[in-house]
């Protein structure tokens, strides 16, 4: 099972790649958040999928019963969605007022606090003018 959930978190990680390079900005969202899932798919298959006995400490001992399960990456990964979500909702807004204030999703035509490119046409159609 942990070779499947390999490929899968590869999967999930070049997807996310392949979208965070596209122009339209609410794809660059999308691929960020099946990173993060990828990541948490990984994190998740380093802790052993087996099944074991709950990491309970019982009365009189100091250590939990043999073949315990790690409750450290179940703890990890919950954290991480709780982020990922926060990061979702952050980013979708971002978007929506980016929208709202520009009229595109295209980022490369997010461009207004960016200086133009030497030579690059300026929003009125004129070429940049450089002071001598």
């Amino acid at each position: 099972m942990e070779p499947l959930l390999a490929i899968m978190a590869g999967f999930l990680f070049a997807s996310g790649l392949y979208l965070m390079l596209r122009r339209n900005y609410v794809r660059v969202v999308i691929g960020l958040i099946l990173i993060s899932n990828a990541a948490n798919l990984v994190i998740f298959t380093m802790g052993r999928l087996a099944r074991g006995n709950p990491p309970l400490v019982a009365t009189g001992e100091t250590m939990p019963a043999e073949g315990f399960a790690n409750p450290l990456p179940q703890a990890l990964i919950l954290t991480a969605i709780v982020i990922g979500f926060g990061l979702l909702a952050f980013a979708l807004v971002l978007a929506y007022r980016a929208y709202r204030e520009l009229g595109t999703v295209d980022v490369d035509a997010m461009r207004v606090a960016e200086p133009p490119y030497p030579g690059e046409k300026t929003v009125s159609g004129t070429p940049d003018q450089e002071e001598a």
